[in-house]
């Protein structure tokens, strides 16, 4: 594995929960390995390391500067295979199509793009108002912001930020653009702040708006749910499938997508068992979280919940 080069450190990036993912994924030298959210590598760069020669890498991600950093880190090691997709595009990779030992999804945004403020994803700096996971592909946050209806605006952020403030704050967006467009992060989150109501002790007035319209930007659960089902399917007998989240709305679908899965899902106790219950597919093997030393060297990983299966 070759050094990581000077120019793509300006980031940095801490993996989250990195040794119980490798314990989960149960990483053989001779086995078959997708991440299917590279970031900036930490947990391939674990997974490479245990490899034998004739095991396999596979690294898949939507970002453009991600696949950068793969590629330059990866390139020259013929282990590993490259793609920039997304995720839940991982079962249409000719790679894939004779099976995996493992897959891993880490979800949501990256700290790479959060400190990137030309990436538009942060509110903790000012920039450009995009949130695109792949800035080639569709619209950004402030394409859809500028024409959006107002209804549709505050069901976004309720839905996807779980923000009480969301039709006032909507109805502040309309108002707003009317007046000048709205083009910045830091103009959007000066924007937010004005809206008057409850607001999160020990958190920005714009956290959870800036969550959902990012959420919203890129489809993020719909591409969840896809990507789960695609794992699944590629997944040899007794492969792992690792999934980290980092808040509530990931973290429920994963976790009633492995339930529905083991034989053993979540319905209505109103309501009589379903007689038509699919065969199991998958076994759950628990989560984890972050212990204090990790939160102590990465705070950003304090929502994390890895949640791991094994296919049957």
């Amino acid at each position: 594995m070759c050094a990581e080069p000077a120019a793509l450190r300006e980031f940095s990036h801490q993996p989250v929960l990195p040794g119980q993912t490798f314990a989960a994924l149960q990483v053989r030298p001779d086995g078959c390995y997708l991440d299917a959210t590279y970031g900036r590598g930490g947990h391939a760069a674990a997974i490479a390391q245990a490899l034998g020669p004739d095991g396999r890498l596979l690294l898949l991600d939507r970002d453009p500067q991600a696949i950068a950093h793969a590629r330059a880190r990866f390139g020259d090691d013929p282990r590993v295979s490259i793609r920039q997709a997304p995720f839940s595009t991982l079962a249409d990779w000719d790679e894939v199509a004779a099976g995996v030992d493992g897959v891993l999804l880490d979800l949501g945004v990256s700290s790479p793009q959060l400190d990137d403020a030309e990436r538009g994803f942060s509110f903790m700096a000012d920039g450009p108002l995009d949130m695109r996971m792949d800035p080639g592909q569709g619209e950004s946050a402030a394409q859809w912001l500028a024409t959006a209806e107002e209804a549709e605006i505050a069901r976004v952020l309720w839905h996807y930020g779980e923000e009480r403030r969301s039709r006032a704050i909507a109805r502040t967006i309309v108002a707003a653009r009317a007046q000048a467009p709205i083009e910045r992060t830091g103009q959007l989150a000066a924007l937010i702040a004005t809206v008057p109501g409850t607001r999160d002790r020990h958190k920005h007035a714009a956290t959870r708006s800036f969550q959902a319209l990012r959420i919203h930007i890129n489809n993020e659960l719909g591409e969840v749910e896809r990507a789960l089902a695609a794992a699944v399917a590629c997944l040899k007998p007794g492969g792992r499938l690792a999934v980290i989240s980092f808040h509530s709305l990931e973290d429920r679908l994963v976790k009633r997508f492995i339930a529905g899965n083991s034989g053993r899902e979540q319905v209505d106790r109103r309501r009589p068992p379903n007689p038509e219950q699919p065969a199991a597919l998958l076994r759950p093997l628990g989560r984890a979280m972050p212990d204090a030393d990790e939160l102590a060297r990465n705070p950003r990983a304090r929502s994390a919940v890895l949640r791991s299966a094994e296919k049957l």
